[in-house]
């Protein structure tokens, strides 16, 4: 079930494996790629996992993420969650596929699954890119502790800014560590990336930070490999790796 699969988190020890590609054929000159989600499997073989696509129109940048490759309109069926950004591109929300609080009766109100926040850094003064990604906890169960704001105040991004982080998870970028022989800023990826990329991320906590819980990187031109593991789930994966893709003129 596919539905079931991303929004489950990695099984504990193991890391899931997949890939990006980008497709930037088709309408508005590449201004609006799609980017589909494949698993990698061990004996090479690739499953369609999610599609993600920025809407058109729209005040912030939006994407809509949807289990179906072909259908990716809000009403359909397959619509699965969306990513919001702020106006100037520098913090953006992971939703389900749930309402707005101001649509429906608050029980129906749509999830924060993850909120990512980049440092600004205008004109690259502060060296590489700088995240922090919030998420919900894991309760006893090892199940995601459910975050449904019926305010904007109550979301995971104001929560964070208001130290209030009862419940929730704080994970970085792990900062990579300056070559002379390349004269750049690296990380080791263990060979799953092979293009040097402002994009390029690693994500762990502060207490832990040789437990990768995120990697994402070039490796061509259209393709990205994305690794996850606990307590991620690949659509909070996906939707933290499109944030990445979004052109922030306030973080390069």
């Amino acid at each position: 079930n596919l539905q079931e699969f991303v929004l489950e988190p990695a099984p504990a020890g193991t890391t899931i494996k997949c890939r990006i590609s980008r497709d930037k054929r088709g309408i508005d000159k590449g201004f609006y790629p799609t980017y589909y989600l494949h698993l990698e499997k061990e004996d090479g073989r690739k499953i369609f996992l999610l599609a993600g696509r920025k809407r058109k129109k729209s005040a912030t940048s939006n994407y809509l993420l949807s289990i179906d490759p072909t259908e990716l309109s809000r009403d359909s069926a397959s619509f699965i969650g969306k990513v919001r950004s702020n106006l100037i591109g520098t913090q953006f929300t992971i939703f389900d596929q749930g309402r707005t609080p101001k649509d429906r009766s608050v029980d129906e109100a749509r999830r924060e699954l993850a909120a990512v926040a980049y440092e600004t850094n205008v004109l690259g003064f502060k060296g590489p890119r700088k995240m922090t990604i919030i998420l919900p906890g894991m309760n006893l169960e090892h199940e995601r502790v459910e975050i449904r704001p019926k305010t904007e105040s109550d979301g995971l991004l104001e929560r964070w800014k208001q130290k209030r982080m009862t419940g929730l998870l704080e994970l970085h970028n792990k900062s990579p560590v300056w070559n002379d022989e390349t004269q750049s800023y690296v990380l080791n990826f263990h060979g799953r990336v092979t293009q040097a990329s402002v994009k390029n991320f690693q994500i762990v906590h502060d207490n832990d930070v040789d437990y990768i819980v995120m990697q994402f990187g070039r490796v061509s031109d259209e393709t990205f490999t994305m690794d996850y593991a606990y307590p991620m789930c690949a659509l909070q994966a996906f939707g933290i790796a499109l944030s990445s893709f979004d052109s922030k003129l306030a973080c390069e």
